[in-house]
């Protein structure tokens, strides 16, 4: 039997890594979700949670000790996980529940002193890294940030991915490499930086005007960049980019150097060289082979630079929401009338049926994430997926949840939607005003130009607390240009805190998307993208809107039309007359027809 087979199951691989930590002499491991990137979507050689846990989940860390393991993850994967940790020995700590410590807190109270806990360095943020410091240090606890107990376990762990990188052109690329370029660097100058490193895929992808496919849905690619006054070395495994791109990136002072030379590299900056950092997107065992540095630490340039869509690209996301739009409008065609004629209709269906519509369309790449169609209960875990192994059928009375997105060459979109199947309840149609009502709160909000994305939030909030309600997510992240769906630095959050890089700035592309989930029974999220726009110029100072750029009509068969004041009821006829107008020269047959009776005024 091969070591694989040997450890087919989490509580195998578990027992397995504790084998491991009693040889090393270690009473803790610490598994977090990250990569050396510290990536939201992971490639399979860093999924290392996943491995060990069977939880996949995209948030969530692992702590094994002798006797516990135990899973840290937020309310959006609870039932989720409760399900995939089933016989795998691992405890469901559900972080954020008021009876719930804290992942170091637990690790504080529970080891002795004198005890060691190890964390692969690669893939812990020096932010991250720095709080544990000083935690265990406190309680007598030795952190071991240069050894890899699971590596030491899995088996056949996969490869590094190895797509061809490629590089995003005009008309959809609104900003050339020479530009990007020039602003970090005037960026480093104010503060005083010499160098900046750069580990953070989306950042580099964007500074370079260059894409990839190493991670499942966003399109980036493995690198490392380390900026100087004059030149880029950029840190790409070989023969991942072309080398008419290579001679174009030569051009523009980019040197290409080995994937494994930045340590090298790092290490032979002089004494004191001031080395622009951000602490929460370049990790402690990069940053090891930098002891010499004097560190500069700010969020990375890019962070603000990339978030702020010029007016190119702003036209570019509007039409590649039309055309998702239009294929979302040939989807919900299809899926209405496959219900009507008494088919069997799936959520694994809606998956495949949805994307085929999306792949006709015009700049189409990919998907932007995995879509979620979720029946009844499973709507109500905010990240599920169906599988082969585990799906609903959709039949009968209830909701189906649909969230999805695109990447496009000219954006990157994230919509989802919720609509009745058969006959929803008085129930269903209150929680579902509610939220629409929420939504349309924040779709028509006004504020100061630099508000903090935080405050935001309880504007969407506001029509659920009056009636008791509430949901566990944020209410809207940054969206990235044919890039990451999910991006800052702006966070409409109620648990973000509120911090000066986090200021809603003209250009902005953000979701709305509050939602209301009643476990094991339904769950309602509406999402459309807004772009921040000047709306106001008063004494008081400049003020932005949202314009709603997602174009899809919100189904109103839900709605109770009698609870929706008239400000509400003209945005919500505004916004669908906006939709069919946009949509119509775009669709025909059966989805014209459809776009049609659902875009009707209420």
């Amino acid at each position: 039997m091969t070591l694989l087979h040997a450890l087919a199951a989490p509580a195998d691989r578990i027992a397995a890594l504790r084998g491991q930590l009693a040889l090393a002499g270690l009473q803790a491991c610490l598994v977090p979700t990250a990569d050396p990137h510290l990536s939201e979507y992971l490639p399979e050689h860093w999924a290392a949670r996943a491995w060990l846990s069977g939880f996949d989940g995209s948030a969530g860390s692992l702590l094994v000790t002798a006797d516990f393991a135990g899973l840290w993850t937020d309310s959006r994967y609870w039932t989720q996980a409760e399900a995939q940790l089933q016989g795998s020995g691992i405890v469901l700590m559900r972080a954020g529940a008021p009876d719930v410590p804290d992942m170091l807190d637990w690790a504080m109270d529970h080891l002795g002193r004198g005890s060691r806990l190890a964390v692969d360095g690669r893939v812990l943020d020096r932010t991250a890294a720095m709080r544990w410091q000083a935690g265990l240090d406190a309680a007598g606890i030795g952190l071991v940030l240069n050894q890899d107990p699971v590596g030491a376990v899995w088996a056949d762990r996969p490869a590094l991915p190895a797509a061809a990188v490629f590089e995003h052109l005009p008309p959809y690329a609104c900003r050339s490499r020479a530009d990007n370029l020039a602003a970090v660097r005037a960026a480093m100058r104010d503060l005083g930086a010499d160098h900046h490193l750069l580990s953070s895929l989306d950042d580099i992808a964007w500074l370079l005007n260059l894409r990839g496919a190493d991670v499942d849905y966003n399109p980036v690619f493995l690198a490392h960049a380390l900026l100087d006054a004059d030149r880029v070395r950029l840190y790409v495994a070989p023969g991942k980019i072309p080398a008419d791109l290579a001679a174009r990136l030569a051009a523009d002072g980019v040197e290409l150097c080995d994937y494994t030379a930045l340590a090298v590299d790092l290490g032979g900056l002089a004494v004191d060289a001031a080395l622009l950092v951000d602490p929460a997107r370049v990790t402690a065992g990069t940053l090891s082979h930098a002891p010499q540095a004097k560190l500069i630490e700010s969020i990375n340039p890019s962070q603000l630079l990339k978030s702020i869509k010029n007016a190119a690209e702003a036209d570019n996301i509007r039409e590649a929401m039309a055309q998702d739009g239009a294929a979302l409008c040939e989807f919900f065609a299809w899926f209405e009338a496959a219900l009507s004629a008494g088919g069997r209709v799936t959520e694994i269906d809606v998956d495949t049926h949805l994307s085929a519509a999306r792949a006709r369309r015009p700049g189409f790449v990919s998907l932007s994430f995995a879509t979620i169609a979720g029946f009844n209960a499973n709507g109500a875990m905010p990240h599920y997926r169906a599988t082969d192994a585990s799906h609903a059928t959709i039949q009968g009375d209830g909701l189906l949840l649909i969230d999805s997105g695109g990447q496009y060459l000219g954006g990157t979109t994230d919509i989802t939607r919720v609509v009745p199947v058969g006959t929803p309840s008085a129930a269903q149609r209150a929680d579902y005003t509610a939220v629409l009502r929420a939504h349309i709160a924040l779709a028509r909000a006004q504020f100061p130009v630099d508000t903090a994305s935080s405050v935001l939030d309880a504007i969407a909030r506001m029509p659920l607390w009056r009636r008791g309600l509430d949901y566990g997510h944020g209410t809207g992240h940054g969206v990235g240009y044919f890039l990451n769906v999910h991006e800052g630095p702006q966070s409409i959050s109620v648990r973000a805190h509120a911090r000066p890089h986090q200021g809603m700035q003209a250009g902005m592309l953000t979701s709305n998307e509050p939602g209301l989930y009643r476990d094991g029974q339904w769950g309602i999220r509406i999402e459309n993208l807004v772009l921040a726009v000047p709306v106001a110029q008063t004494s008081f100072g400049s003020f932005l809107g949202f314009e709603t750029v997602t174009l899809c009509p919100i189904d109103t068969r839900c709605a109770v039309r009698e609870w929706l004041s008239a400000e509400e009821l003209d945005w919500l006829n505004g916004y669908h007359r906006q939709v069919r107008e946009r949509l119509l020269p775009l669709v025909d047959g059966d989805a014209r027809d459809w776009l049609l009776a659902r875009t009707e005024p209420l």
